[in-house]
């Protein structure tokens, strides 16, 4: 199934961003892709063609979680800081770090929920309905946990940002 391979490659930043709102961790977050994927090529028959094939994988990362936490009874890491910023004005990326370093907090600080329907809608560019089959919710659920990961995220940013930043994400 090379179509298959080929597909399963291009998805891969996805399901990392994936598991990365859900571990919290990118070592535990690249350790999740990598089983999820091994998971994936060992029952690729049992795969539809014609079907979803991020929705399938991504239903495979969150189970394979769901596996981990239970076995671990334990929190996930911080996220750790991965973006690297380039620039000509120290000051600028120093502000762009703060900046971001700040919204990581506040994303890690949302409920796993709210955090995974985020990723999915607003990083990932997911639709409503597709985030909604996709975590097997309605979609008013997925409407309801987006308008509340988005309120905590601007108020916890109000409070952390410098005065400067809080004009810069108000406008």
């Amino acid at each position: 199934m090379p179509k298959f391979r080929s597909e399963l490659i291009e998805l891969l930043p996805r399901l990392r961003r994936f598991a990365m709102a859900l571990a919290n961790s990118s070592a535990d977050a690249d350790d999740l892709v990598q089983s999820a994927v091994e998971r994936a090529l060992k029952h690729q028959r049992s795969w539809k063609e014609g079907t979803r094939l991020d929705s399938w994988m991504y239903k495979i990362v969150q189970n394979l979680w769901i596996d981990e936490v239970r076995s671990r009874r334990r929190r996930a890491d911080p996220i750790e800081a991965a973006a690297q910023i380039v620039g000509e004005d120290g000051r600028d990326v120093t502000s762009v770090r703060i900046d971001l370093a700040a919204a990581k907090r506040a994303m890690a600080a949302l409920p796993e929920e709210q955090r995974l329907v985020l990723t999915l809608v607003v990083l990932d560019g997911m639709s409503y309905q597709d985030a909604a089959d996709t975590l097997d919710v309605p979609i008013g659920t997925i409407m309801s946990r987006l308008a509340r990961a988005r309120t905590a995220i601007a108020s916890r940013l109000s409070s952390e940002l410098p005065q400067k930043a809080q004009k810069q994400w108000s406008n």
